[in-house]
């Protein structure tokens, strides 16, 4: 085993749960033991909780100026330790080393964007009759709860982390127990950073963990990110216990290719997109919709995905399951008629036989109701529809349940006006195939990608990590009694 056991981290220090139970945690790039994580229970939570209660009463008193000095401290420690970082991202996800490197550096910028609340959070105040003042604050919470998956050990605890810490509330998180390492060394860093026992806790473990959040009277607000059958069982149960709860599900996004796209621009995006973090991210272009006669741009875009290579430049997918059920939904496309131009099935990785990895796969003349066409896939893996009309493929879009991001490619303005106008997506590219918005804006999609109302990043975020709270003044006794007083 390469690393010590995972522990908790509770009262600014690393803790044994209180089971003995626990789950190996194995390297996606050859198989290698890198640890062992404990399932821990829900008597674990409680201690978290109470010690989190016992800090923000302290932390939530320290001027936001003050708060952010830690994150100003943090960000320098992420950009020191950068190499290390990326390394550890490397080995418990698969993803290549460069994807990791853009990861930190993610989470940096996320970093930088907490640093600026303070220019953000300055409320109102306004004179609203002669001597009296009406004014807002953001309040925090109290001690809220994020729960993040395994395909970014970084930056979606950083979504989190610096916006709900910087805003006075006290944090703990629920790391996936297939990559607990990142997390961990988060921890390290902020407590280096000056962050105050108690104000960051780790408690990790699987469903149990879950549960115990939702239904801790002692938690305000929950977050989540991962599949959308879990964001709606974590979304039910947060607010059916009165919390506040936003829960990001999965994607099923598609790319919109106009016969006047740029070939190889398109073809490169598409490619970058499809096969990016091997297919495990909710921006990942899975389904690619081509309108009239777009031939001579997916025989370059098979021409890119062949460069990709595995075990090279594209990583592993995280485990043996995830690799089974990636082939499986190609052999069902093939069975159902479709056509593998690119087929990434059981590829050859000299030196990580022990590896879980999915080359390329192109699949063209899918049809709407084939299962590659409808399910989340979370692959390197682009299924191809063909439709004669915009009209046509904006409906294929429209039909899916998910609304995470859709992008076009065309060189017609109004063509791609009238895709971000119509197209059911809460975040829309245009000749870019991963639209993901950079700070200050927020990250979010529609329908079954996303469950409650705002956002967990960027700007929108300041309504979802805190409370309003308006104050009335009156200080002119002269005026005398009047329907505010």
């Amino acid at each position: 085993m390469k690393y010590s056991p995972v522990q908790n981290f509770i009262s600014g220090q690393f803790t044994n749960a209180s089971t003995a139970k626990n789950m190996q945690v194995v390297s996606p790039v050859d198989g290698t033991l890198l640890s062992t994580v404990p399932m821990s229970t829900a008597a674990d939570l409680d201690v978290a909780v109470t010690s989190a209660k016992a800090a923000f009463k302290k932390w939530s008193a320290t001027p936001i100026k003050e708060r952010v000095q830690v994150f100003f401290k943090y960000k320098t420690l992420l950009e020191r330790d950068l190499v290390e970082l990326s390394k550890l991202v490397q080995e418990e996800n698969g993803k290549t080393y460069g994807e990791a490197v853009a990861e930190i550096e993610k989470s940096i910028e996320l970093t930088e964007f907490a640093c600026s609340l303070p220019q953000l959070v300055t409320g109102e105040l306004l004179e609203v009759s002669r001597g009296i003042e009406c004014r807002t604050e953001y309040v925090p919470l109290g001690v809220v709860a994020s729960i993040v998956p395994f395909n970014f050990p970084s930056m979606v605890p950083n979504w989190t982390l610096p916006n709900a810490i910087a805003l006075g509330n006290c944090l703990i998180i629920k790391p996936s127990e297939k990559v607990p390492l990142s997390v961990g060394k988060i921890a390290e860093l902020l407590k280096e950073a000056g962050l105050p026992d108690g104000v960051l806790s780790i408690v990790h473990g699987d469903s149990e963990i879950v549960n115990a959040i939702c239904d801790h009277p002692g938690i305000e607000a929950v977050s989540f990110v991962g599949s959308t059958k879990v964001a709606k069982i974590v979304y039910q149960r947060a607010t059916s216990n009165l919390k506040r709860c936003l829960a990001l599900g999965g994607a099923k996004n598609h790319l919109l290719v106009l016969p006047d796209a740029i070939p190889g621009m398109t073809a490169q995006n598409i490619t970058a997109s499809m096969s990016g973090c091997a297919g495990q991210r909710c921006m990942a272009a899975s389904a690619m919709v081509g309108v009239g006669d777009v031939d001579h741009i997916i025989d370059q875009l098979v021409a890119e995905a062949k460069k990709v290579i595995p075990g090279d430049n594209l990583g592993a997918v995280i485990s043996k399951e995830s690799r089974d059920r990636i082939e499986a939904y190609i052999t069902s496309a093939e069975k159902q008629g479709a056509k593998i131009l690119l087929d990434g099935r059981k590829p050859n990785v000299p030196g990580k036989e022990n590896g879980y990895y999915v080359g390329p796969t192109v699949i063209d003349y899918v049809t709407p109701e084939m299962d590659v066409a409808k399910e989340e896939i979370f692959g390197p893996v682009i299924s191809i529809m063909r439709t004669k009309t915009l009209d046509e493929a904006l409906a294929i879009e429209n039909a899916n349940a998910y609304g995470n991001a859709a992008s076009v490619f065309t060189q017609n303005g109004g063509a791609a006006r009238y895709v971000i106008n119509n197209a059911s997506a809460g975040m829309v590219g245009v000749n870019v195939g991963v639209p993901v918005p950079r700070e200050p804006f927020s990250f979010g999609g529609w329908n079954e990608s996303k469950f409650g109302v705002g956002d967990i990043t960027g700007k929108s975020s300041i309504e979802f990590w805190t409370k309003l709270k308006k104050s009335t003044t009156k200080w002119n006794p002269e005026a005398g009694v009047n329907w505010m007083s």
